[in-house]
């Protein structure tokens, strides 16, 4: 189901919010890597994973009414995405799980939900040392400091 109200969905289940086209990105990304997500495709890209499916699906999404998508201005003069639907308790097991995982996502801070996800992306992808590699390519966010929260992060999304 790689449509719109996927999305909705996604930002329902993780409480009616998501701030960041990244964080949103990276949630998605955890629920597939989780055996959980939507159909959605990922590749690996500057930011690490990305789905220009879920990219195209949020774009209908907010143009259909599914959810709202409004720009905000950052400290540092650049701006953000905050996306915004119903919050949906969850349903059943899967959506529990889900639930779960997405809180949390978008609870984290978002440079180590980025090198989590990232490492979590790579090794799925036969990375023989994965956390190795985010160091190489992320060599300005991946100081010792961020990759111990990270691997906690990592810690934490696979006990569920």
């Amino acid at each position: 189901m790689t449509t719109p109200k996927a999305v909705a969905e996604i930002i329902s289940l993780a409480g009616g919010r998501i701030v960041g086209r990244t964080k949103l990105q990276k949630s998605a990304c955890a629920l597939e890597l989780t055996g959980l997500g939507y159909g959605f495709q990922f590749k690996y890209k500057h930011f690490g994973p990305y789905s220009e499916e879920l990219k195209i699906a949020c774009g209908d999404g907010d143009a259909l009414g599914y959810f709202n998508e409004k720009s905000e201005t950052a400290n540092w003069g650049g701006w953000y995405s905050v996306f915004e639907a119903t919050p949906a308790a969850p349903s059943n097991a899967i959506q529990k799980q889900r639930s779960e995982i997405l809180s949390i996502t978008t609870g984290a801070d978002p440079v180590d939900l980025e090198l989590a996800i990232t490492a979590a992306f790579l090794a799925a992808n036969g990375v023989k040392q994965p956390w190795r590699e985010v160091e190489i390519r992320k060599p300005t966010k991946a100081d010792p400091d961020r990759i111990m929260a990270a691997k906690e992060l990592y810690k934490r999304l696979a006990e569920i």
